[in-house]
């Protein structure tokens, strides 16, 4: 231990559902592990999430993000078995599949093209008529053209997601610290060393900044620009008497995603560059039009609440996982856009694999390090942290 402060192997900056799955895989293999939060463990965009798993829906095209989506996507079933067993949390795990929705010629083209690529990606895709898709939802508009259906696109309750990890990490010995102000990352002859807080030096073998939208500020300390900005969503959720819709309905602008008790969660507008939390009486307004346009009969339903998160995006639209470079000991989990919650699973496997040196998943840390890394074209250093 350094003199006058704290120390700990790895340290994860963040409690969101990224930081809070790293700290449970990494605690699974009996990694020590502190987990430093601003605010309450895993409630900002983890907390707004619509915990919908479209790793196809979500995907325009068969490249490695769609690879590495469709991968953890597929380890949720063993997941939400673990984290049941470890912490008695249903993670909620829904399969019932998602309708993604076209209204013009131009949308399906643009759908059936996507059911060829996944199709020959050995996914499973088919395009429905208007009539057949609201054979499988009544409840659908009238006004559809058709829409492509994904069955394996499921979902989950975020909050719970998160709340599994977080309790999961505890139980396994990982030390969670909500309301913990980070104040900068510690360097040292270029390498991490530990972070700065309120209450004083923390000092690590290892350092996991997995901020969110706020990963790139926290870098950009130490010299190291990492293109991460913020893109706010707003959600609402209405209730219905009995349940009346089973699969997520998608089309761009706007989802629709049930939940237990008749409860549907409509999303998400798009704000970027906006760290402001509020939510616009415009924003809903336009997400309650095209919910309409969906599913005319959700202007009939009782409202519930209103909420906004802020995804971390950044500019080529992948995320940052694995080292930083020109920091040993430094690495990066971040800007996973809306794709936080789907990703978790494999995020969580593959850092704490790169962290402890394993192997792991057959390719994927390879193709992590090719395509992920921090270090690709949009990662810049200022200059050399001391």
């Amino acid at each position: 231990m350094r003199p006058g402060g704290r120390s700990h192997e790895v340290v994860i900056v963040g409690g969101g559902v990224i930081g809070c799955s790293i700290a449970y895989h990494l605690a699974r293999r009996g990694q020590a592990v502190t987990v430093l939060e601003r605010g309450k463990a895993c409630a900002e965009a983890s907390a707004a999430a619509a915990g919908m798993l479209g790793a196809q829906s979500e995907m325009e095209d068969t490249g490695p993000l769609f690879q590495w989506a469709r991968r953890s996507r597929a380890m949720f079933p063993q997941l939400a078995e673990e984290l049941k067993a470890i912490t008695g949390i249903d993670i909620g795990l829904v399969r019932e599949g998602l309708l993604n929705v076209a209204f013009s010629d131009v949308q399906e083209a643009e759908l059936r093209a996507r059911e060829k690529l996944q199709r020959a990606a050995g996914e499973q895709a088919d395009w429905l008529s208007a009539a057949a898709a609201a054979r499988l939802e009544p409840a659908l508009s009238q006004a559809v053209r058709g829409a492509l259906y994904l069955p394996d696109d499921g979902q989950v309750e975020a909050p719970l997601l998160a709340q599994a990890f977080v309790q999961a990490a505890r139980q396994l010995g990982a030390n969670v610290q909500e309301f913990a102000q980070v104040q900068g990352l510690l360097t040292e002859q270029g390498r991490a060393i530990g972070v700065m807080t309120s209450d004083g030096p923390l000092y690590s073998d290892c350092v996991i900044v997995a901020s969110g939208a706020w990963s790139g500020q926290l870098l950009a300390g130490i010299g190291v620009k990492l293109p991460v900005y913020p893109v706010k969503g707003e959600c609402f959720s209405v209730l219905t008497p009995k349940p009346v819709l089973r699969k997520t309905l998608f089309t761009p602008g706007c989802y629709i995603v049930p939940k237990a008790g008749g409860r549907l969660l409509v999303g998400a507008t798009v704000v970027p560059g906006s760290y402001d939390r509020k939510v616009s009486l415009a924003g809903l307004a336009e997400l309650l039009d095209r919910a309409k346009q969906l599913m005319p009969a959700i202007g009939e339903a009782e409202w519930e609440k209103a909420w906004s998160g802020l995804r971390p995006q950044t500019p080529d639209g992948l995320p940052y996982i694995g080292k930083v470079p020109a920091v040993e000991g430094l690495y990066a989990a971040c800007g996973h856009y809306r794709n936080g919650i789907l990703l978790s699973p494999i995020t969580g496997k593959v850092m704490a694999e790169l962290v402890l040196g394993g192997a792991g998943e057959q390719g994927a840390v390879s193709q992590l390090e090719l395509i992920f890394e921090p270090s690709r074209k949009e990662l810049h250093i200022i200059e050399a942290a001391h």
